[in-house]
């Protein structure tokens, strides 16, 4: 039996659960539905960028994050971009996200953690930017909905020269 059997099967959630959720946050983000996407966190989660090419145990205190947002400020960067003031993304860019290589590694029936690969495709003003890594969650289930609790998209890129910013949702 498989390490992914033994842990799916501690867990109230399966590996299938999980992509279905990841494939719909990733549908949201393209749909730019992004009052949406917030709403799959729970209060009081988090969303970090470390800078591209840092470790999974990249450390906020010794480093500057491209973003490092609790739930309150997330909710802001999600108000301010879909204003038509948020003039980087204004029109909007559109965005593709592909999601792989879905796996629980651990957790109990409160938290789990899960990681993805992502190819995010980012298109503007005749310019096709990508962004690619992975993200590591710790997810909950709170009355039978997954919620995330902190997300954290690690770029494998050298480091982010070329677009030169990262305005859109990872």
């Amino acid at each position: 039996m498989s390490a992914q059997l033994k842990i799916a099967e501690r867990l109230s959630v399966s590996r299938t659960e999980i992509e279905d959720f990841l494939f719909e946050e990733a549908a949201l983000l393209d749909d730019w539905k992004l009052t949406e996407w917030l709403a799959l966190f729970e209060p009081g989660a988090s969303y970090h960028v470390p800078p591209a090419g840092s470790p999974d145990d990249a450390d906020p205190a010794a480093t500057l994050f491209y973003v490092m947002d609790d739930y309150h400020r997330l909710s802001e960067r999600v108000k301010r971009l879909l204003k038509r003031t948020a003039h980087v993304e204004y029109p909007h860019s559109r965005c593709r996200h592909m999601i792989s290589n879905v796996r629980i590694l651990g957790g109990d029936d409160r938290a789990f953690t899960v990681t993805s690969n992502f190819a995010t495709y980012r298109s503007k003003r005749g310019r096709t930017e990508l962004y690619f890594g992975h993200h590591n969650y710790v997810m909950t289930r709170a009355d039978g909905s997954i919620r995330i609790r902190q997300k954290t998209s690690f770029l494998d890129s050298d480091d982010i020269a070329e677009q030169g910013k990262v305005s859109i949702i990872i």
